[in-house]
């Protein structure tokens, strides 16, 4: 097959969707497929490159923010990436496109799709989902949303990586979402002694809930160490209130991906104290580095773990404090979890989620073209 993938963000631009897109897309060049990106560029980045098998084209928009963006500057990128995607399209042959992020990657989709007569597949990431994350987009959601449906609507089968998210795209769209996993990046560091660490890896929102962890900081052993690693808006807020602390916060900035299997090995804990999440990356991969696991219930971060971590309700530093002194208390424990977490994540890993993928793009294209849900595609 010939898929052109839609994505506004691409490593190493972008948070958590971004390694999803190119876990499937390597994964799918493996299987013997052809793969074409169209996704955003910056200054430091080349217009075109292969890599790993993947034809990457990045269109010029004004995005200044590798891991944070605004609803103007995906606008932008709307407009390019449509002129770049009809190029590609009039230049080879393409069976299908698959669109990461139903805003804004869905917008150029489904104006491709009406211009070329392709269909298209859209996969939810969180963001572009009413209701995920109505306090920064709930006003762009309301003004959007018969387009929103519109999108979703015109899609030939509409994917979601978690139930949670799958409900929320169902109830003002009428489509059921097919659930299918986040692809994990089973890359592991070389076996080594863990520190008395706690880490969290993250871009730094406020529904993160990094600010839990650091609230209770204070509060865990003197000899074990609070370490943070990512970037993003809350950062600066989340710097001062470890200063007021005095909570022992190391704070590392954005870590190179490569960089990450090594410092996920190097930490006992694992925390992800997020209050809503679709199918986080960094719990796949601290699962397969074999952290034991300290997250939230309710969203996505419990699809994840299944039974393989300990669960806290989100907003509760209390709870959390209370699990990460449980494990913090309990070697054996945190033992367990760890090796029962790099046992849970192989069935998230990139080969099993593309055969997934794979089973539903051939589905779609042998089907009448009449057909627009994902019932034919499973068949």
């Amino acid at each position: 097959m010939n898929l052109l993938c839609l994505c506004y963000e691409y490593p190493p631009i972008g948070g958590g969707g971004a390694p999803a897109c190119e876990g499937l897309a390597e994964a799918l060049v493996r299987q013997g497929h052809q793969v074409v990106v169209v996704t955003s560029k910056m200054k430091h980045l080349p217009a075109f490159e292969r890599r790993q098998g993947v034809d990457i084209h990045r269109v010029r928009c004004l995005r200044r923010r590798a891991h944070h963006t605004t609803a103007f500057e995906l606008a932008t990128w709307c407009v390019t990436a449509l002129r770049k995607a009809t190029e590609l399209v009039e230049e080879g042959h393409f069976d299908l496109i698959h669109a990461h992020f139903i805003l804004p990657g869905g917008v150029v989709a489904h104006r491709l799709s009406r211009r070329s007569g392709l269909r298209y597949v859209l996969t939810a990431h969180g963001t572009d989902v009413p209701g995920y994350n109505a306090h920064r987009m709930g006003a762009l959601h309301a003004i959007l949303r018969p387009y929103w449906r519109t999108v979703v609507r015109g899609a030939s089968a509409v994917t979601a990586p978690s139930r949670f998210l799958a409900e929320l795209v169902r109830k003002p769209s009428g489509v059921e979402p097919v659930v299918i996993p986040n692809p994990a990046d089973l890359q592991t560091a070389t076996p080594r002694a863990r520190h008395r660490r706690v880490l969290a890896v993250s871009r730094l929102l406020e529904r993160k809930g990094v600010q839990h962890l650091i609230e209770v900081t204070p509060r865990l052993p003197p000899d074990w160490e609070v370490v943070v690693a990512g970037d993003g808006p809350y950062l600066p807020r989340l710097r001062r209130q470890a200063e007021q602390l005095g909570a022992r916060v190391q704070f590392l900035g954005m870590v190179p991906r490569e960089q990450l299997p090594e410092l996920y090995a190097s930490a006992e804990i694992f925390t992800l104290p997020s209050s809503r999440e679709n199918f986080p990356m960094v719990l796949l991969e601290a699962m397969a580095n074999g952290c034991a696991i300290v997250t939230t219930r309710g969203s996505g971060c419990e699809e994840v773990v299944g039974d393989g971590a300990l669960l806290v309700r989100p907003g509760r530093p209390e709870e959390l404090l209370d699990a990460l002194t449980e494990l913090i208390d309990n070697d054996v424990a945190r033992r367990r979890l760890g090796d029962g977490s790099r046992q849970r994540v192989h069935q998230f890993s990139a080969p099993v989620v593309a055969a997934q993928f794979e089973r539903l793009y051939k589905g779609i294209i042998a089907a009448p073209e009449t057909t627009s849900d994902a019932d034919a595609a499973l068949a």
